[in-house]
């Protein structure tokens, strides 16, 4: 069976991609080929046969452009990426060169997340033998614990308003660095309570702007068909974050001091920042409408962006009860999470009577749970709006098993029924997990109502959200101090907020998308 090639008027040769071509110093010239191939000047064409094929099969492959001659790419194979020319045609380097750049994106986003969790939980084992150290009484505690959230409030709008102006994409790179280098200053300035306090809020400040710029990146590159999973496995990189910091912090502590843990984490997100640059240039393999979404925006593009953000539709935002209801759910999922996140390692080392290693150990359980349900609850979300089942009532659904399921099981753990010490770890373990179906409910619905706005949306929840990182963490401390009840210092505020959110989630909440116009 011979192949064809057809000659062009302009002396352009149309011929398979891996025809052996001969290079010398200057020029490019063809090889005469010892196979026969004939030339039928009636019908312009060139029959080469099989062996012919063969034998150039397994000769060395060549840019498609060629000086005088136009080579077009009949087998559909790509140009060598310098690699090839060396004789390195299989070897497939780097290992994620032909995965998609939203894929690459939002796995290193995830990574991020995990290092981000690390840095915050690193003080909830740092503060037992800190406290012991410098003295410090449970009220104080929580206000260095808290320190962190004044930053993370505070950074919340900046970090949607500038996502939205330069992309995610930079917003999160810088943040990350400015958090790492952050928590490895706390070691240097701890005996200093000004100093600490700083440190803390700079570091909530870096990791404050990350959860918007995840939401831009999701937002720009993910369709909504894929983005329950999206959001789930990055912001599920926090979980996992939370299950490393707390298995790697008491043997570093044990071993090395508790600095140690802020130098030691500080150094991952910096590594994590110089890698991250090779992913970020790197050339994606997808369609150049979503290469020109992925990118970073240009010095010139963002700042003919800069002019048309200042028209932000604030006023516009919350005259929308949706986004109230984002609000307040927002607020009253992070009074749980925040408030257990700082203080459950102190309430199993008190509580159940455990030393430092077992009460980490035993704080991971609640974590780990949730990456097994964020992974089944983004499936069961992204599953339903699949086969048709309304985007709002998808969102309302996992976000009530999300406050419902821990409302309940800090019910029966502060009631005294008479419970042994490991029942009532499964009982929370079980609660927080579920309380992971957030992901596929409150934090796929900024993206749902409206992608342009989706990160200063997030800026905005997250904003109100980071209060009782402030406020709850601290409060925590103070009616522990008052009343020596985790029941009603720990357990019966959170119960609280669970149960009022649920109320106003499912009367408001909505995933339509909305158009806001800014009012005048």
């Amino acid at each position: 069976m011979a192949k064809l090639f057809t000659f062009r008027p302009d002396t352009s040769l149309s011929c398979l991609s891996q025809h052996k071509f001969r290079h010398s110093s200057n020029k490019r010239f063809l090889k005469p080929s010892s196979s026969p191939c004939l030339l039928n000047s009636g019908t312009s064409k060139v029959s080469c046969s099989i062996k012919e094929k063969e034998n150039i099969a397994e000769n060395e492959r060549i840019s498609p452009i060629v000086t005088g001659l136009k080579v077009d790419d009949e087998l559909g194979e790509k140009p060598g990426n310098g690699l090839e020319k060396l004789g390195f045609e299989n070897l497939n380097w780097p290992p994620w060169k032909n995965v998609p750049q939203r894929y690459k994106l939002i796995g290193t986003t995830s990574l991020a997340f995990v290092i981000c969790n690390m840095d915050k939980v690193n003080l909830s084992i740092a503060i037992i033998p800190m406290s012991h150290q410098f003295g410090w009484s449970s009220s104080v505690a929580g206000l260095v614990q808290s320190s962190f959230f004044w930053g993370y409030a505070l950074s919340q709008l900046p970090g949607g308003w500038l996502s939205k102006i330069f992309g995610g994409r930079i917003i999160l790179q810088f943040g990350v660095l400015a958090w790492s280098l952050a928590t490895a200053l706390v070691p240097v300035v701890a005996g200093f309570m000004p100093g600490l306090v700083i440190t803390r809020i700079l570091v909530g400040i870096g990791e404050g702007v990350s959860p918007s710029a995840a939401t831009d990146l999701i937002a720009r590159l993910i369709p909504l068909e894929e983005r329950s999973r999206a959001v789930s496995f990055v912001f599920g990189g926090l979980s996992v974050g939370s299950v490393l910091g707390l298995l790697l912090a008491p043997p570093l502590i044990e071993s090395f001091g508790w600095e140690s843990v802020f130098y030691m984490f500080g150094l991952f997100g910096i590594v994590w920042f110089l890698g991250f640059q090779f992913v970020a240039e790197d050339q994606p393999s997808i369609n150049s409408s979503t290469l020109s979404r992925s990118q970073p925006k240009s010095w010139e593009t963002s700042m003919e962006e800069f002019g048309g953000s200042l028209n932000v539709p604030w006023k516009s935002f919350f005259q929308s009860k949706a986004v109230w209801a984002m609000i307040y759910a927002h607020f009253c999922g992070s009074w749980g999470h925040y408030c257990c996140l700082s203080w459950l390692p102190t309430y199993f080392s008190e509580e159940l009577d455990l030393n430092l290693t077992e009460a980490a150990w035993v704080s991971v359980l609640p974590p780990l749970a949730s990456v097994v349900v964020t992974s089944f609850a983004s499936q069961f979300a992204d599953n339903l709006i699949s086969s048709g089942v309304e985007t709002t009532v998808v969102r309302k659904i996992c976000q009530t098993i999300a406050f419902l399921s821990p409302a309940a099981c800090m019910i029966l753990s502060s009631v005294d029924l008479g419970l042994p010490p490991w029942e009532v770890v499964t009982i929370l373990t079980a609660g927080l997990a579920l309380s992971s179906f957030a992901l596929s409910g409150l934090y796929c619905t900024h993206q749902d109502i409206s992608p342009e706005y989706a990160s200063i949306l997030l800026g905005i929840t997250n904003t109100v959200g980071a209060v009782p990182g402030i406020v709850g963490v601290a409060l925590t401390g103070y009616l522990l101090d008052s009343t020596h009840s985790w029941g009603m210092s720990l357990f019966a505020p959170s119960i609280f907020f669970y149960l009022t959110g649920t109320i106003v989630w499912l009367a408001f909440a909505s995933s339509k998308p909305q158009t806001f116009k800014k009012i005048d």
